[in-house]
């Protein structure tokens, strides 16, 4: 994907090729440089309701535009030209559960986005494209790689433009599961991304913005990729975002990569947390993200000591294992029980 303001195309397509839009800004690269730690979500979970008024926004920074708290949630709003309001967390997760609750754009060419990115340039998407009211893509990218656009896959949803759908991602080291209303639409094995080269598996930020992929100074690839040239005269385009709610497989203070390989074995986290006691609402919907959710951190208690046994000196140490158990039921209604907190190949 790509945010107008701060994220760029990686090539221009020819007006035939499928587009698959990766973003390819990042201010420091850890594999071509030493960078700083990344910051951590130091807790399992992090659930931000938008429609509460602007102490919704604690946890997250405005990066281009405005954006603000409505009833409906966070609006998002492309009145003219350059228009591209985004927001981004202000922390990474490693390996986790993202579920946002959408509103997507209206309009031609409008492109609605919630994406999880790395310093690497790693990357995973739901974008939405307001010129087709039936359908949403998902994508990923590893390590900026933009030799092909042939990642996307196209999911049907009803009226997404009218409606608040739940849009999630439940990441692991092994797969990732995109998921549409709590049901699986899309999953990528590990070995399936080119061995894993091109398997997004590093510390991720989660970035929300809308942004005209239809404006006539884009290629004509991107034009045609976003369904024809955007008519401001015909706005506002207005997307909104009920709500976030997030699990960190690996809570830590921060992330850091030990070397420029941009393994998951090479990321080091510290200062994990300790386990807290998160009570919330729960609901009976999005049973198998709850489920799928539930099951990774399940998994992670007995895959950390094959993975500690099975791991070289060096991703060892690299690899901070804390073990910790908690319940809590959440927005998602999930259990968390027997969970690691630490960097495991589930």
């Amino acid at each position: 994907m790509a945010f107008k303001s701060y994220l760029q195309w990686a090539a221009v397509i020819a007006a035939s090729v499928q587009l698959g839009a990766a973003q390819t800004y990042t201010s420091c690269n850890p594999l071509e440089e030493t960078c700083k730690a990344d910051t951590g979500l130091n807790q399992y979970q992090l659930n931000t309701d938008f429609t509460t008024g602007s102490s919704a926004f604690k946890r997250w920074n405005t990066t281009a535009g405005t954006v603000e708290s409505t009833s409906l949630g966070a609006k998002f709003t492309i009145a003219e030209q350059g228009d591209a309001p985004t927001i981004e967390s202000d922390f990474y997760i490693f390996f986790g559960y993202v579920e946002i609750k959408m509103r997507a754009a209206n309009g031609t060419g409008i492109i609605s986005t919630a994406v999880m990115e790395s310093d690497d340039l790693d990357e995973i998407d739901w974008e939405q494209i307001s010129t087709y009211d039936s359908s949403i893509e998902t994508d990923y990218f590893g390590k900026g790689n933009t030799t092909s656009y042939d990642r996307d896959t196209k999911v049907s949803v009803s009226s997404p433009e009218e409606t608040f759908h739940s849009y999630a991602v439940n990441w692991t080291s092994s797969k990732i599961d995109w998921l549409l209303d709590g049901q699986v639409v899309r999953t990528l094995d590990y070995a399936a991304a080119v061995d894993g080269t091109n398997f997004p598996q590093t510390p991720m930020r989660v970035k929300i913005g809308i942004w005209a992929g239809g404006d006539p100074s884009n290629s004509e690839g991107t034009i045609e990729w976003a369904g024809g040239q955007t008519d401001y005269t015909t706005g506002p385009f207005s997307m909104y975002v009920e709500s976030v709610n997030i699990i960190n497989y690996n809570p830590a203070q921060s992330y850091k990569y030990t070397d420029k390989t941009g393994s998951y074995t090479s990321i080091k986290a510290s200062n994990g947390t300790t386990p807290t006691n998160l009570i919330g609402p729960s609901t009976s919907s999005n049973s198998t993200a709850r489920s799928s959710a539930l099951a990774s951190a399940k998994l992670s208690s007995s895959a950390a000591a094959a993975t500690s046994a099975n791991a070289s000196p060096s991703s060892s140490t690299a690899m901070s294992t804390s073990a910790a158990s908690s319940y809590f039921s959440s927005l998602f209604g999930i259990v968390l029980a027997a969970f690691v907190a630490g960097m495991v190949r589930l």
